[in-house]
């Protein structure tokens, strides 16, 4: 049973989810700092109020005299919020670690001495025609292993077709 949840615990998928859960309370400290520190004080001096949920509200009073209160003012401040977050994440994680990637990933071509760009030269390819062409590619160099006097059992390629009868 240890054994078991060490295993659990040890695994790939396990290790990557704390890690994302860790690096994303540290992202949510920064964009919190930064919407506080420099976005919130922006809108103050321009709204004269600390964030937008306090503008733009109607109060709407019911038969009984009770008050309801429409905020678009909320809305906009969490669209705005949500669009600061976004830009935040994609140009401070997205763009450097693409970059890296990239970066890493010219550097280990050099190293296996292929200086051709496969990413540059096939852009347009979706990535269902890119898993087909590297399952072609590896099909191809099974074969080129088989021993000349081997022959593989050939694959049925129509499945609609119906099964022989003997």
């Amino acid at each position: 049973m240890i054994d078991g949840f060490k295993k659990f615990i040890a695994r790939g998928n396990m290790v990557d989810m704390a890690v994302g859960v860790v690096m994303g309370a540290a992202v949510t400290a920064v964009v919190n700092s930064v919407v506080d520190g420099i976005i919130n004080p922006l809108v103050a001096s321009i709204f004269g109020k600390p964030d937008l949920s306090k503008t733009w509200n109607w109060t709407i009073t019911n038969w009984a005299g009770e008050n309801s209160v429409i905020s678009f003012g909320s809305v906009l401040n969490a669209l705005l919020n949500f669009l600061l977050i976004a830009l935040a994440v994609y140009f401070c994680i997205v763009v450097p670690i693409n970059k890296l990637r990239d970066m890493t990933e010219k550097a280990m071509a050099k190293v296996k001495g292929d200086d051709s760009d496969v990413a540059a030269e096939e852009p347009d390819l979706s990535p269902e025609e890119q898993t087909v062409i590297l399952l072609q590619d590896i099909r191809n160099a099974l074969a080129a292993q088989q021993p000349a006097g081997a022959h593989a059992a050939p694959v049925a390629t129509d499945t609609t077709a119906a099964p022989e009868s003997k």
